[in-house]
């Protein structure tokens, strides 16, 4: 069995031309449980960090090959995260001012205080691991303001079932329609449990090509693969201590599905290419759109794998079940936009009507439109109505009327030269707000912003006739 490593053990390379210095150095961090690699010059430790993940370098000066302070800004610009200490024997105010200046931790002199080596050592960990609690703090509290928003039933059964969930670190499923808040209600569960201060990390596995998804969730070792420079990371081991999202979970491939079961079953991983286990303390919360069981009776998902993630179910309803949910939405994304507009009734009761394909996603890119196209302190049903017809044409415009077995605007028009893309578009543009004005031209033309006149004459030009086609409503 291959031995266990706690991904917790930080990971110190010593770059030094002495090997007394390195024996020395590597004696003592060894015995304060660190994970210690040597090299004998820059080069070498550059290979180093390549293979390995690394922590903290110690880093001389004085080196053959490469100096020291050329390595320590190759080292800040390819692993921006590792913390470096310089060391020297021939150390001058001038020099360890320069290495500051090109993002050096510290700078030690010859012979080395091994009480200083400690201090120092603990030190850049420690800053380095807030550092990294800092940024995951940022990326939660961008969204801790998306508190789940509703008082429809269903929103108020969620709320109770994230407080009762957060308390656990019980896997969790949740299922709804692609843009029902899915996310927003893993990360609330995320917020509000012990695991706030770890890493909230996110995986769209829908995303992910099928060859590179196990990469991303375990990383790898250099040289497991053609393209695999380097040593890397899995979100697995970067949620170390905090929740791992597996969004889309139903997209995943058999065999990542077989290695997440693996995981969840010994709660360690190995990397690619690697033959190393690693500890790992995640929760996990999965998500889907699909419907799980049926994949399961299909052969497309592990149903051990179904019954490991669903501890604690939870279904997202459409937006377009919960139409009491819309206007606190709505004033929730318009506030976030720094705009006080405000939705009339006869607003609000046109986006209740409305079906809600994209759900709550779809709602605050309406929100956005809003924002950006309309003018006044409120809005009505029949300016609002515009915005709304605004997606739908596009819509509309995507699904145009096949000729000649093939959509009109579906074949190479970036091929063309300028004219004749113009003309094709042009062409197609006029048909189709034809058909959508019934065919009138008086209208056709008003809605377009040209005279009814010069509409006339690019019918004419395109050669589009049809019975529809009428002069007055």
């Amino acid at each position: 069995m291959a031995a266990r490593e706690s991904s917790l053990q930080n990971a110190i390379l010593i770059i030094d031309d002495e090997p007394g210095i390195r024996l020395t150095l590597a004696s003592i961090l060894e015995d304060e449980k660190y994970k210690v690699f040597t090299a004998e010059d820059a080069l070498t430790g550059i290979e180093t960090l390549k293979q390995e993940i690394v922590d903290m370098v110690f880093l001389d000066v004085l080196l053959p090959k490469l100096g020291g302070i050329e390595a320590l800004d190759r080292i800040r610009k390819d692993w921006p995260a590792v913390e470096v200490v310089m060391i020297s024997g021939h150390a001058n105010v001038d020099m360890a001012v320069r290495a500051v200046k090109l993002g050096a931790f510290d700078f030690l002199e010859k012979p080395l205080s091994l009480d200083k080596v400690l201090t120092i050592c603990r030190n850049a960990l420690a800053i380095k691991k807030l550092r990294e609690e800092n940024i995951n703090l940022k990326k939660n509290n961008n969204f801790a303001a998306e508190e789940i928003i509703g008082t429809s039933a269903g929103i108020r059964d969620i709320r109770e079932m994230v407080k009762q969930a957060a308390v656990s670190d019980a896997r969790i499923l949740i299922t709804g329609e692609n843009g029902a808040g899915k996310e927003v209600i893993a990360r609330a569960i995320h917020l509000a449990s012990l695991r706030s201060v770890g890493p909230f990390v996110d995986v769209n596995c829908a995303a992910i090509p099928e060859t590179l998804i196990e990469s991303e969730l375990f990383g790898h070792e250099r040289g497991a693969f053609t393209d695999a420079v380097s040593s890397r990371k899995g979100r697995f081991e970067i949620a170390h201590g905090g929740t791992l999202f597996l969004d889309e979970i139903g997209d995943m491939s058999l065999s990542a599905q077989a290695k997440v079961l693996r995981v969840i079953q010994e709660q360690r991983i190995e990397r690619l290419g690697g033959e190393k286990a690693i500890e790992t303390d995640v929760r996990i919360i999965a998500a889907t759109n699909q419907n799980l069981e049926k994949a399961c009776a299909e052969g497309r998902f592990r149903q051990d794998l179904f019954f490991r993630l669903n501890v604690i179910p939870i279904h997202v309803l459409p937006l377009r079940e919960r139409p009491e949910d819309i206007p606190l939405l709505l004033c929730r994304f318009l506030k976030q936009l720094k705009t006080d507009l405000t939705p009339e009734a006869d607003a609000l009761e046109l986006l209740a009507a409305h079906d809600w394909p994209g759900n709550v996603r779809e709602l605050k890119n309406l929100a956005e439109r809003i924002a950006v196209m309309h003018q006044g302190s409120s809005i009505s049903a029949e300016a609002l109505r515009k915005l709304l017809n605004r997606k739908i044409d596009r819509d509309l415009a995507a699904n145009l009327p096949v000729q000649n077995g093939k959509n009109p605007l579906s074949e190479e028009i970036f091929d063309l030269a300028f004219n004749d893309a113009k003309d094709r578009f042009e062409k197609c543009y006029l048909e189709f707000q034809l058909s959508k004005n019934n065919g009138i031209i008086s209208r056709t033309a008003e809605a377009i912003g040209i005279y009814p006149s010069n509409l006339h004459a690019k019918l004419r030009k395109y050669s589009i006739t049809a019975a529809s086609i009428k002069e007055e409503p």
